[in-house]
């Protein structure tokens, strides 16, 4: 998950928004990553045990769905490790094949680094300039600078694919402004990523809203679905300390907090339910109807409701919503149905009554942050654009 997203949701989300392909794949051997592909929308190659060795190279990869399927003629590779990626990078490098004939390209960010090469000579180590003279080293606003690969995409046709290649022909590249040319490569990479994905990244056709309303399924989400029944007849739910404090974030924060249950469990146990997280259960309702009186009341639109669901009647409520999810399913636990998981924007981390709910209230909480920055940017514009027309 970065900033509450699956790391592999940020680039899917481009791809499909891009609106230049004819479909959008993941390639991979692993059945949970092949599960939160499917829920972002993208279909799945699985990968044949040859081609999912830790040797294994991309081309080898690309090569293999190439070959089932010859009907494709331009393969673009998209890495999962750049969530900063935006569909106008996309459609902009693709018209460099579709309009200027180009055979492969790719992706750079320009660079002003200064580079040595460490050399070895009869045992001795000494180092010497690759790309200045060190005796005129230029301003960086005197130059240009260097290309350099920033491994977001690489576009290729299938004849040059074939061939073992996925940079060759007539080449070309697209350089991306290194706010965007993020790569996440080693461990200190990643909260570099988070800052940055918050600020630079796309979340959407739709600019981010700041959610006002979280619906939150009782069984199956704050609990792990299971009631528990005491000798004296009592029924009894675990409730996880961890999702208890992410309603308390929420509430906090101006965020209206409703659970919703549709188990048969008795009054008693929902109002200790309710005293307990701090805010209403509604019992034996007709969800959807129930929302959008809640909505019509506080005077919110969809895009302003958070909903946390893990079930067919959740199923409404999840699609229309601006922010949904579903809980991540363990073994333990019946698995979400995949019309659940369609519905949502994505798949948590965390399973029911684990942590989902304060998962999914921090994710809620980063997309508020970044919708008030992005406001708050928005204003800064606005008044730097006033003041020159002025001046």
């Amino acid at each position: 998950m970065l900033a509450g997203v699956p790391l592999i949701g940020w680039v899917i989300r481009a791809a499909r928004d891009s609106g230049v392909f004819n479909s959008v794949w993941v390639s991979t051997d692993h059945k949970d990553i092949a599960k939160v592909a499917k829920a972002w929308g993208a279909e799945v190659h699985t990968r044949s045990p040859c081609v999912s060795k830790d040797c294994t190279s991309s081309l080898e990869t690309i090569q293999e769905f190439s070959s089932k399927h010859p009907d494709v003629d331009v393969i673009c590779n998209i890495q999962a490790t750049s969530p900063c990626l935006h569909p106008e990078h996309l459609q902009k490098a693709l018209e460099l094949i579709t309009k200027q004939g180009c055979d492969s390209v790719f992706s750079v960010v320009r660079r002003h680094n200064f580079r040595w090469e460490e050399v070895k000579e009869g045992g001795e180590v000494f180092t010497k300039p690759l790309n200045l003279d060190p005796a005129c080293r230029p301003c960086r606003q005197a130059w240009a600078g260097e290309l350099c690969e920033n491994g977001s995409f690489y576009f290729a046709t299938k004849d040059l694919i074939e061939n073992g290649l996925l940079q060759g022909g007539k080449t070309s590249c697209f350089e991306m402004p290194p706010e965007y040319s993020v790569d996440i490569d080693v461990d200190i990479d990643w909260p570099v990523a988070e800052q940055r994905v918050l600020r630079f990244g796309y979340f959407g056709k739709d600019k981010p809203e700041v959610v006002k309303l979280l619906l939150c399924d009782v069984s199956g989400c704050l609990t792990d679905g299971q009631i528990y029944i005491s000798a004296n007849g009592d029924d009894l739910v675990s409730i996880n300390t961890r999702d208890q404090a992410g309603i308390n974030m929420l509430m906090k924060e101006g965020v209206k907090v409703i659970l919703i249950e549709q188990n048969p469990i008795t009054k008693t146990l929902a109002k200790k339910i309710s005293q307990r997280m701090g805010c209403r259960v509604l019992q034996n309702v007709d969800i959807l109807k129930e929302v959008e009186k809640f909505m019509k009341k506080d005077r919110l639109e969809w895009k302003e409701v958070a909903y946390l669901g893990n079930d067919e009647p959740d199923v409404k409520c999840l699609s229309r919503a601006g922010l949904s999810a579903v809980p991540r399913a363990e073994r333990s636990t019946l698995e979400a149905p995949v019309v659940a998981l369609n519905a949502a924007k994505y798949s948590c981390k965390c399973a029911a009554g684990r942590g989902v709910v304060r998962e999914f209230a921090e994710h809620i909480l980063l997309l508020r942050k970044m919708a008030k920055s992005q406001m708050e940017q928005d204003r800064i514009c606005c008044c730097s654009d006033n003041n020159f027309m002025k001046h």
